[in-house]
């Protein structure tokens, strides 16, 4: 078994196949320091849309917990990278640690099916994707008013959007061939291929700057500050171009799952 010395020298593939190995505590503690960045990263994301510091608080601590049962329940041979075994299971403690708290109010709630409800009237009138400005004309709101009320509603069409693709994950068909890889099974490959599609489609039909806030917020890892410097505007305006981007792919997901 190697020393404290050269754990510190060893690349996290290796003390993890150690630590299966020999599941010795004191390495899972060395593997939850080496991942917990994981954690910070996503709670520290979120915080810059939406979340309090007592949550992020709440966030790291729940995650650091999920990381440890992780380790133990990670299966070596199934040829799949720790980060992305363990970065599905963060979100979706994310999701349930936001239902849980419930840090959404009725209000918030109410305002967001409003806002849906004229966005897709609007949509069916127009035979277009309606502006901001003819959204808060149909809600009796003044543009700015608007902005403020679609920046409230952030923390729920994200949590939105990752429910429908988790649920249409979970509809997937349960019996698989006798494959090891998953992707290989044709049907679940071919929903897969399909779904994405849809969403890349309705990305591309997003106005410019809320693809580019989408692009440097979940490809560029930027925090909601240096994104707010690339465009030149104020930190709550990207907050607002990222959750209307999110209510608009939510409505597409919606009615591509629901068949509508």
């Amino acid at each position: 078994m190697a020393s404290q010395k050269e754990w510190e020298e060893m690349p996290n593939e290796a003390l993890l196949e150690e630590y299966k190995q020999t599941g010795d505590p004191e390495l899972k503690k060395v593997l939850v320091m080496r991942y917990v960045y994981l954690v910070k990263n996503i709670a520290l994301k979120l915080r810059g849309v939406y979340l309090s510091f007592a949550q992020v608080d709440d966030m790291i601590n729940e995650g650091i917990i999920l990381l440890m049962g992780a380790l133990d329940k990670f299966d070596l041979s199934q040829n799949v990278k720790f980060e992305t075994f363990v970065s599905k299971r963060l979100r979706g403690m994310i999701i349930d640690l936001a239902r849980r708290q419930d840090w959404l109010p009725r209000s918030v709630r109410k305002r967001m099916r409003e806002i849906d409800t004229a966005t897709n009237e609007l949509f069916t009138k127009l035979g277009r994707s309606p502006t901001d400005k003819e959204i808060a004309a149909s809600l009796g709101l003044t543009e700015t008013r608007y902005q403020e009320e679609l920046a409230k509603t952030a923390l729920c069409n994200v949590m939105s959007l990752d429910m429908l693709l988790d649920e249409r994950d979970s509809d997937l068909p349960a019996k698989h061939l006798p494959q090891t890889d998953a992707d290989a099974q044709p049907e679940e490959h071919f929903q897969k291929k399909e779904m994405y599609e849809v969403l890349k489609t309705s990305i591309s039909e997003l106005r410019e700057n809320e693809q580019l806030v989408l692009s440097l917020y979940y490809q560029k890892a930027y925090q909601m500050k240096e994104i707010a410097q690339v465009l030149g505007v104020s930190e709550p305006r990207v907050s607002q171009i990222h959750s209307n981007a999110i209510r608009k792919l939510r409505i597409s997901m919606q009615k591509y799952i629901c068949g509508t």
